[in-house]
């Protein structure tokens, strides 16, 4: 099919600066990007029929990264203050 149509994962190396320029990077096009990628996730790791607690863990460890990354600044400061 057309470049602009293949998921990511399909994307050769050479032809990665032609499909990031065919995406589109609108506030619309990032909000349907965002809403692809949260239902392709639910239809691997949550809506199957013999799930296991692999895509809630995987949610779960992502929210932590992510809420650590957020606080990185606030706990450096804390460990530098506690010790020093």
């Amino acid at each position: 099919g057309p470049l602009s149509e293949r998921p990511l994962m399909e994307v050769r190396l050479g032809e990665l600066h032609t499909w990031i320029s065919t995406c589109n990077f609108s506030p619309q096009g990032l909000l349907g990007a965002v809403q692809r990628a949260w239902s392709s996730y639910c239809a691997k790791y949550i809506h199957v029929k013999q799930g296991g607690p692999a895509g809630i863990s995987m949610l779960l460890a992502g929210s932590c990264l992510l809420s650590y990354g957020w606080n990185y600044q606030h706990f450096k400061r804390h460990r530098w203050r506690k010790y020093h």
